[in-house]
């Protein structure tokens, strides 16, 4: 009988005395802790993170986005620090379209105990989403970062860990995923509607809803039958605005961890960010903020504890319009035909002033309280220079 027990090999005989052996092993050195913040997160998930650009007094805001390939900056944050630009061939591509960009090559961040030197950033109009968000949006952080670090994010506690690459004892009670990682990490998943179905999706910080599916997947795949309700809304990403529609997903599989009635949007992928059909969408930080995520790209590893959020509510909610923030108005667009928001008389350009009795004008927490649904909810809003109010249905999807 021979027993190993790490390396170290007993070898036993009856009674008679055998020599112990002791194996030699190398490994890579512990990791080491590098820095700790905090983060913000807006509704959706999306992480917010601040760092000092070089030597630029003022901290910048970054979104937290393992679905970027690169790291980037705002053309206007770009202008106000008078920063040199280079011209390049490369392009991004985006939900709602591919652009040429800029560099703004060999800048520094820094983070708390923390300096991240010959950076690259690529530079984009991220205006867009700082009126989405209702915060401003200085850039983006993801592979150019990531794949230099061990970073821990602890929704809980809504703290960043970094550390140097190295051996690093994950927390107990999770598992660990090996995805691979080729600018962005992608996953294999098991999903269910009518049937059971295998595919790759990209694992998206970035994103701020559940799933997203191309269409192309959709069709090939007959995940969905035709009797499934779907409804129409507007998403904003990379180029623009992009038409879906929005349902729910019997259920989905991320490791062991099952999901049901997933929110699920779908979207005509003209410009093939899902690489379909080597993949069939993305998984986005609403449901990805379930766990407190390790990502450990220098050993292609991600590890998923579940945490305090695991078990909440998805978010149902359907008005069948968009908020933005625009000259310090919260303002309405994007009013779907024959929506909750329609028939409550809300127009493109009305201005919100209120939801419920929350008068605070903050973009934020208006799309919180319009979470919830199945409920009529007040609001009050401008238009024209005049005062009116309305009874907003709030729909469910499911």
């Amino acid at each position: 009988m021979q027993i190993k027990i790490w390396g170290l090999v007993l070898v036993l005989c009856g009674a008679s005395k055998m020599p112990v052996y002791g194996q030699e092993m190398f490994g890579q050195p512990q990791a080491k802790l590098l820095s700790r913040f905090t983060f913000q997160q807006l509704t959706g998930g999306v992480i917010i993170l601040k760092a000092q650009f070089n030597n630029y007094p003022d901290s910048l805001q970054f979104v937290l986005d393992t679905g970027s390939g690169g790291i980037s900056l705002d053309s206007a944050t770009a202008e106000e620090l008078k920063l040199p630009l280079v011209k390049s061939d490369k392009t991004i591509r985006g939900i709602a379209g591919v652009r040429n960009v800029m560099f703004a090559n060999n800048h520094t961040l820094r983070f708390a105990g923390l300096t991240v030197d010959s950076l690259n950033f690529h530079i984009n109009d991220y205006e867009l989403l700082s009126n989405v968000y209702g915060v401003k949006v200085d850039g983006i952080i993801g592979y150019a970062f990531l794949r230099r670090y061990l970073v821990r994010i602890d929704y809980d506690n809504m703290v960043i860990s970094v550390y140097n690459p190295g051996a690093f004892k994950y927390p107990r009670g999770g598992h660990t995923l090996r995805p691979a990682i080729a600018g962005l990490p992608m996953l294999y998943c098991n999903l269910s509607e009518q049937r059971r179905y295998l595919a790759r999706f990209y694992f998206d910080t970035g994103a701020g809803l559940c799933l997203l599916f191309s269409q192309d997947f959709v069709d090939d795949s007959t995940v969905f039958n035709g009797r499934k309700r779907r409804y129409p809304t507007m998403a904003e990403g990379l180029g623009g605005k992009k038409l879906m529609e929005l349902t729910t997903l019997k259920d989905f599989k991320l490791g062991p961890y099952k999901f049901r009635h997933v929110p699920t949007y779908i979207f005509d992928d003209e410009f093939n960010v899902t690489s379909y059909p080597f993949l069939g969408g993305l998984i986005g930080n609403d449901l990805l903020r379930r766990f407190n995520v390790t990502l450990n790209y220098p050993q292609s590893e991600i590890h998923l504890q579940p945490n305090n959020h695991f078990r909440d509510p998805f978010d149902y909610s359907y008005t069948g319009m968009g908020l933005f923030m625009e000259d310090g108005h919260v303002t309405v667009s994007d009013v779907m035909k024959n929506s909750p928001a329609e028939k409550a008389g809300l127009k493109e350009g009305d201005y919100i002033i209120g939801v419920g009795n929350d008068l605070s004008g903050n973009l934020q927490t208006f799309k919180q309280i319009l979470q919830d649904s199945g409920r009529k909810v007040k609001l009050l809003y401008q238009r024209d220079g005049e005062l009116n109010q309305t009874m907003l249905f709030i729909k469910s999807i499911r």
